[in-house]
Order: C-alpha cells, then structure tokens, then sequence
C-alpha cells in the first residue's frame, strides 16, 4: 500500500498543472512542485496552513476575495460537485496571476466528503493571447485616426445585411453617406494637422449623434458612412438632419481662431436583394446631389 501511495504521489509531483490537496478543514496537506513553480510558494510554506490563512488571496474578476468565503474548493466539498472556474492567486512576488481551477470533491471509502483536490494551470499566456488578438481585432476594423469603425467593417455589416436581406426578405435598413464641405481648403487653409483635428471632431459628433444601433464609419477621407436601422424615408431623413445639425454645432479651436465645418448628406433605403455596393453607390451620388444644392443638407 506504501509503494502504491509513493507512485501516486510521484504522478502527482511530476504533473505540468499545479496540484494541492486540502482536508475538510479547508487545510493544505499536499503541494506539487508545479504547485511551487506557478505561485512562487514552496511546500514547506504552504502545507499545513488553511486556506482562512489565505496566502494565496484568490480573486475573481471584480477582485472579489474568494479564499475567506465560498470558494470553488468549500463549493465542492459542500455539495460534493466538481468546480471549475477562472481566478487569479497572489504570486509570492506581489502580482496577480491569472489561473484556471478545476476542483474535485475527495470521499472517503463510505463515500463521505473528506476534503479536495485542486488543480490550477497558469493562465497568463492565454491572457496575452486574447489581449493581443482582441487588439488586433481592434486594429483591423478600427480606423487609427478618428477610432470609429472603417470601411473594412462597414462593408462586413453592409454584406450581413444583404444576406439577410437575400435569406428572410428583411428591410428596414439604410445607408447615410457623408462628406465634409470644402475639407480641402482647411487643409491649405489651416494645415493638416487642423484637418486631422476636424476629422476627429466630426467623427465624435457622428458616434455620438446616432442612436444606439446606428453606427457611424469612417469610409476613407473625409467621409463617413452611418449605417442606420430606418423603415422609411421619413425616418432617414431625419436621423440624418439630426447628424448634420450635430456636425453644424461642433468647433475647433485653433491658432486662427475657432473653426466650425459642415457636411453634406445623402441617404438610402434597402431594396430587398440588393447588393450592398448599389445602396451605397446610391447615397453617394444624393451626397453629391446635397452639394450641388448648396451643401450642409440632406437629401434621401
């Protein structure tokens, strides 16, 4: 029985997950070396102490203590069910490591509860990695200078759209197309820097301006595409007179004083099974129709 526990016990030491072992009273009675590895705690530190003594100072994501209340290990051993859960454990150097927990209740011949197995892997190389592809999540659909969504995105909700149109015949979509009157001259007026500036300004009177559902794009220069949810004309035309009135208001401050800019228009319905590039194309060319009537308008 002796050499059957030292061979366990062996498999144990020589695990790639860290793994302790707590009685009833919540009290460490094993520690693995990845245990050690993972938490910068030895065994000699660690076995012995209850987890009330919380060296370890479980957190959950809202940096709720665990360790001083209901646990995934207390959890386990109460109802008898096994836990899994993502945490984060006081590092012996002082930071916050992000693990995941897998507990498991342990019975006794007579099938009484008498303690817990908990195994934690370390975390943080799945944490980078998420970090890192959300942020080029980011990067791919968000414009670097105004950060609103760009083209790349827009095209993808255009082409949802459609397809949803093609599928279950659905409408109630449109397209705002526009374009900010006379940009070129505050770039030779002002400089691009100041131009840069204006961007960003309308840009925020835009994604500030829509409703919630709406989403303003940067489509490349100085235009932007509003993609809004609208049952007809009427609607759109109003959402997009709201946007203008907003783009109207705004202002920059600049050595030369303060500079307001207008935009220009144009707005289109869905037509069931219509390729997204045609409603596009078509609130384009009423933009164009908003600056041949004087500009600072919206035309549908």
């Amino acid at each position: 029985m002796e050499r059957f526990r030292n061979f366990y016990e062996d498999v144990l030491q020589n695990l790639y997950d860290g793994v302790y072992i707590m009685d009833r009273d919540r009290r460490i009675t094993f520690w693995n070396r990845s245990a050690e590895r993972i938490t910068g705690y030895s065994a000699s530190e660690t076995v012995g102490r209850a987890c009330s003594e919380n060296i370890l100072m479980h957190v959950d994501e809202r940096g709720c203590q665990l360790c001083l209340g209901h646990c995934p290990a207390a959890k386990a051993m109460e109802d008898g069910r096994e836990r899994e859960a993502r945490i984060y454990l006081h590092h012996k150097n002082g930071f916050r490591l992000p693990v995941m927990v897998r507990v498991s209740p342990i019975r006794s011949g007579q099938g009484d509860v008498v303690g817990a197995v908990e195994v934690f892997s370390d975390n943080s190389v799945l944490e980078t990695s998420m970090k890192r592809l959300k942020e080029l999540e980011t990067q791919a659909f968000s414009d670097a200078l105004t950060e609103l969504p760009n083209r790349r995105y827009a095209e993808m909700v255009l082409q949802t759209r459609q397809d949803q149109s093609e599928r279950y015949g659905l409408t109630g979509f449109g397209v705002l197309f526009a374009d900010v009157d006379r940009f070129k001259r505050v770039n030779d007026d002002y400089g691009h820097d100041v131009g840069d500036g204006v961007l960003r300004m309308v840009a925020g009177a835009l994604k500030y301006g829509v409703r919630d559902g709406d989403v303003a794009c940067r489509w490349g220069g100085e235009e932007f595409v509003i993609l809004v949810g609208a049952e007809n004309r009427e609607m759109l035309a109003g959402i997009g007179e709201r946007l203008r009135a907003m783009v109207e208001c705004s202002s920059l401050d600049t050595e030369k004083g303060v500079l307001r800019v207008t935009a220009s228009f144009g707005g289109a319905l869905q037509r069931p099974g219509e390729n997204f590039t045609d409603i596009v194309k078509r609130a384009d060319s009423l933009m164009y129709a908003s600056k041949e009537n004087g500009r600072n308008r919206v035309t549908v």
